[in-house]
Protein backbone atom coordinates (compact mmCIF):
# COMPACT_ATOMS: atom_id res chain seq x y z
CA UNK A 1 0.00 0.00 0.00
CA UNK A 2 1.18 3.55 -1.07
CA UNK A 3 2.04 6.30 1.84
CA UNK A 4 -0.83 8.04 2.00
CA UNK A 5 -0.47 10.52 4.41
CA UNK A 6 1.91 13.92 3.12
CA UNK A 7 3.47 15.20 6.63
CA UNK A 8 1.75 15.13 10.51
CA UNK A 9 2.01 18.01 12.48
CA UNK A 10 3.57 16.86 15.64
CA UNK A 11 1.55 19.54 18.20
CA UNK A 12 -0.68 22.15 17.70
CA UNK A 13 -3.19 24.23 20.47
CA UNK A 14 -5.09 26.07 17.53
CA UNK A 15 -6.52 23.36 14.74
CA UNK A 16 -8.70 21.69 17.25
CA UNK A 17 -9.98 24.25 19.70
CA UNK A 18 -9.30 23.43 24.00
CA UNK A 19 -7.33 20.20 22.90
CA UNK A 20 -3.95 19.14 22.36
CA UNK A 21 -3.62 17.55 18.89
CA UNK A 22 -1.90 16.26 15.91
CA UNK A 23 -2.49 17.46 12.30
CA UNK A 24 -2.05 14.48 9.69
CA UNK A 25 -2.41 15.89 6.08
CA UNK A 26 -3.11 13.27 3.56
CA UNK A 27 -2.33 13.54 0.32
CA UNK A 28 -3.88 14.49 -2.88
CA UNK A 29 -7.62 16.39 -3.19
CA UNK A 30 -10.51 16.42 -5.51
CA UNK A 31 -10.48 20.25 -5.85
CA UNK A 32 -8.21 22.91 -6.77
CA UNK A 33 -9.70 25.04 -5.08
CA UNK A 34 -7.89 28.54 -6.50
CA UNK A 35 -6.54 30.07 -3.12
CA UNK A 36 -5.32 26.78 -1.68
CA UNK A 37 -2.43 26.97 0.83
CA UNK A 38 -1.39 23.33 0.11
CA UNK A 39 -0.61 22.99 -2.91
CA UNK A 40 1.97 20.65 -2.58
CA UNK A 41 -0.10 18.52 -0.70
CA UNK A 42 -3.41 18.60 -3.04
CA UNK A 43 -1.04 17.88 -6.44
CA UNK A 44 1.27 14.91 -4.49
CA UNK A 45 0.13 11.23 -5.82
CA UNK A 46 1.76 9.46 -2.78
CA UNK A 47 2.89 10.99 0.87
CA UNK A 48 6.07 10.75 2.93
CA UNK A 49 4.58 8.75 6.03
CA UNK A 50 2.44 5.44 6.03
CA UNK A 51 -0.29 4.44 8.23
CA UNK A 52 2.16 2.25 10.04
CA UNK A 53 4.10 5.33 10.78
CA UNK A 54 0.71 7.08 12.24
CA UNK A 55 -0.42 4.42 14.52
CA UNK A 56 3.84 4.04 16.01
CA UNK A 57 3.83 8.21 16.72
CA UNK A 58 0.30 8.21 18.34
CA UNK A 59 1.37 5.41 20.86
CA UNK A 60 4.23 7.56 21.51
CA UNK A 61 1.63 10.27 22.33
CA UNK A 62 -0.97 8.64 24.28
CA UNK A 63 -1.24 10.84 27.34
CA UNK A 64 0.64 13.66 25.98
CA UNK A 65 -1.88 14.33 23.04
CA UNK A 66 -5.50 14.21 23.25
CA UNK A 67 -7.01 14.79 19.71
CA UNK A 68 -6.39 13.88 16.12
CA UNK A 69 -6.93 16.18 12.94
CA UNK A 70 -7.39 14.55 9.95
CA UNK A 71 -6.76 17.49 7.26
CA UNK A 72 -5.15 17.60 4.14
CA UNK A 73 -5.34 17.80 0.88
CA UNK A 74 -8.74 16.11 1.63
CA UNK A 75 -8.72 13.33 3.72
CA UNK A 76 -12.04 11.76 2.83
CA UNK A 77 -10.64 10.66 -0.85
CA UNK A 78 -9.27 7.91 1.36
CA UNK A 79 -11.02 5.12 3.37
CA UNK A 80 -10.90 6.69 6.65
CA UNK A 81 -13.25 3.93 8.52
CA UNK A 82 -10.42 2.04 9.98
CA UNK A 83 -8.09 4.71 10.52
CA UNK A 84 -10.48 6.24 12.31
CA UNK A 85 -11.12 3.12 14.60
CA UNK A 86 -7.38 1.96 15.05
CA UNK A 87 -7.05 6.27 16.23
CA UNK A 88 -10.44 5.95 18.44
CA UNK A 89 -9.04 2.90 19.94
CA UNK A 90 -6.12 4.96 21.20
CA UNK A 91 -7.77 6.48 22.60
CA UNK A 92 -7.86 10.38 20.52
CA UNK A 93 -10.90 12.19 19.99
CA UNK A 94 -10.84 12.98 15.75
CA UNK A 95 -11.71 16.49 14.10
CA UNK A 96 -12.38 15.93 10.34
CA UNK A 97 -11.11 19.18 8.01
CA UNK A 98 -13.03 18.52 5.07
CA UNK A 99 -14.59 20.14 1.64
CA UNK A 100 -17.60 18.00 1.98
CA UNK A 101 -16.95 16.26 -1.06
CA UNK A 102 -18.11 12.52 0.38
CA UNK A 103 -20.80 12.59 1.74
CA UNK A 104 -21.22 8.86 2.02
CA UNK A 105 -18.38 8.07 4.08
CA UNK A 106 -18.94 11.24 6.78
CA UNK A 107 -22.12 9.50 7.41
CA UNK A 108 -20.78 5.81 7.85
CA UNK A 109 -18.01 7.51 10.39
CA UNK A 110 -20.73 9.80 12.16
CA UNK A 111 -22.96 6.40 12.13
CA UNK A 112 -19.77 4.70 14.21
CA UNK A 113 -19.25 7.60 16.22
CA UNK A 114 -15.77 7.96 14.83
CA UNK A 115 -15.76 11.85 14.52
CA UNK A 116 -16.00 14.06 17.82
CA UNK A 117 -15.95 17.31 15.73
CA UNK A 118 -15.96 18.51 11.43
CA UNK A 119 -14.59 21.56 10.13
CA UNK A 120 -17.33 21.92 7.08
CA UNK A 121 -15.81 24.38 4.08
CA UNK A 122 -18.31 26.03 2.35
CA UNK A 123 -16.26 27.04 -0.75
CA UNK A 124 -18.91 29.15 -3.01
CA UNK A 125 -22.36 29.43 -3.99
CA UNK A 126 -23.36 27.25 -6.49
CA UNK A 127 -23.11 29.68 -9.61
CA UNK A 128 -19.25 29.97 -8.42
CA UNK A 129 -18.29 26.85 -7.01
CA UNK A 130 -17.03 25.06 -10.13
CA UNK A 131 -14.92 28.08 -11.35
CA UNK A 132 -13.29 28.38 -7.65
CA UNK A 133 -13.31 24.37 -6.82
CA UNK A 134 -12.53 23.36 -10.58
CA UNK A 135 -15.58 20.44 -9.44
CA UNK A 136 -18.34 19.39 -9.63
CA UNK A 137 -19.16 18.67 -5.88
CA UNK A 138 -21.78 21.20 -5.03
CA UNK A 139 -24.25 18.76 -4.22
CA UNK A 140 -22.11 16.54 -2.74
CA UNK A 141 -21.34 19.18 -0.32
CA UNK A 142 -25.01 20.35 0.54
CA UNK A 143 -25.52 16.52 1.48
CA UNK A 144 -22.62 16.40 3.39
CA UNK A 145 -24.17 19.30 5.31
CA UNK A 146 -27.89 17.88 5.54
CA UNK A 147 -25.95 14.55 7.04
CA UNK A 148 -24.18 16.87 9.71
CA UNK A 149 -27.15 18.47 10.64
CA UNK A 150 -29.22 14.92 11.23
CA UNK A 151 -26.44 14.00 13.18
CA UNK A 152 -25.02 14.57 17.50
CA UNK A 153 -21.45 15.58 16.42
CA UNK A 154 -20.77 19.13 16.63
CA UNK A 155 -19.47 21.20 13.28
CA UNK A 156 -18.48 24.43 12.40
CA UNK A 157 -19.34 25.88 8.48
CA UNK A 158 -16.44 27.85 7.37
CA UNK A 159 -15.00 29.75 4.32
CA UNK A 160 -12.12 31.47 2.63
CA UNK A 161 -12.72 34.76 1.49
CA UNK A 162 -10.88 36.33 -1.29
CA UNK A 163 -12.70 39.94 -2.92
CA UNK A 164 -11.68 38.47 -6.42
CA UNK A 165 -13.34 35.43 -6.02
CA UNK A 166 -16.58 36.04 -3.55
CA UNK A 167 -18.23 38.95 -2.86
CA UNK A 168 -20.91 40.12 0.15
CA UNK A 169 -24.08 39.05 -2.75
CA UNK A 170 -22.11 35.66 -2.49
CA UNK A 171 -21.32 35.74 1.16
CA UNK A 172 -24.78 36.75 2.26
CA UNK A 173 -26.72 33.75 -0.43
CA UNK A 174 -24.18 31.13 1.61
CA UNK A 175 -25.63 32.32 4.41
CA UNK A 176 -29.34 32.14 3.38
CA UNK A 177 -28.40 28.44 1.63
CA UNK A 178 -27.42 27.34 5.69
CA UNK A 179 -30.58 28.83 7.18
CA UNK A 180 -32.23 27.28 4.62
CA UNK A 181 -30.34 23.85 5.56
CA UNK A 182 -31.60 24.83 9.55
CA UNK A 183 -27.83 25.96 10.18
CA UNK A 184 -27.93 27.94 12.91
CA UNK A 185 -24.53 28.27 14.41
CA UNK A 186 -21.84 30.71 13.99
CA UNK A 187 -20.28 30.84 10.42
CA UNK A 188 -16.65 31.61 10.27
CA UNK A 189 -14.86 33.27 7.38
CA UNK A 190 -11.06 33.45 7.13
CA UNK A 191 -9.51 36.61 4.95
CA UNK A 192 -7.13 35.30 2.27
CA UNK A 193 -3.49 35.56 3.51
CA UNK A 194 -1.00 36.45 0.69
CA UNK A 195 0.89 33.58 0.97
CA UNK A 196 2.41 30.18 -1.23
CA UNK A 197 -1.49 29.32 -3.12
CA UNK A 198 -2.11 26.90 -6.13
CA UNK A 199 -3.08 30.06 -8.54
CA UNK A 200 -0.28 32.51 -7.44
CA UNK A 201 -2.84 34.37 -6.27
CA UNK A 202 -2.12 38.10 -4.17
CA UNK A 203 -4.30 40.37 -2.17
CA UNK A 204 -6.96 41.58 -3.59
CA UNK A 205 -7.79 45.81 -4.30
CA UNK A 206 -11.44 45.20 -4.40
CA UNK A 207 -13.61 46.52 -1.30
CA UNK A 208 -15.59 43.69 0.94
CA UNK A 209 -18.38 46.06 2.03
CA UNK A 210 -19.08 44.67 5.77
CA UNK A 211 -21.98 47.35 6.38
CA UNK A 212 -24.15 45.13 3.16
CA UNK A 213 -23.52 41.69 5.41
CA UNK A 214 -27.07 40.55 6.07
CA UNK A 215 -27.21 39.20 9.80
CA UNK A 216 -28.76 35.80 9.16
CA UNK A 217 -26.26 33.89 10.94
CA UNK A 218 -23.46 35.19 13.57
CA UNK A 219 -20.41 35.39 11.56
CA UNK A 220 -16.70 35.08 13.15
CA UNK A 221 -13.60 36.57 11.05
CA UNK A 222 -10.95 34.56 11.89
CA UNK A 223 -8.39 37.19 11.25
Amino acid sequence: MKNIIYSITKFTTTDYKDHLSCVVWFSSCNMRCLYCYNPDIVKSKEGNYSLNDLYSFLKKRIGLLDAVVLSGGEATTHDLFKICENITNLGFKIKLDTNGSNPKLLKKLLDNYLLDYVALDFKAPKNKYKDITKSSLYDEFIDSLKILKSSDCKFEVRTTLHNDLLDVDDINTMQKILVENTYTDNFYIQKFLEVENLSNLENSTKVFDLNSLNNDLNIVWRN
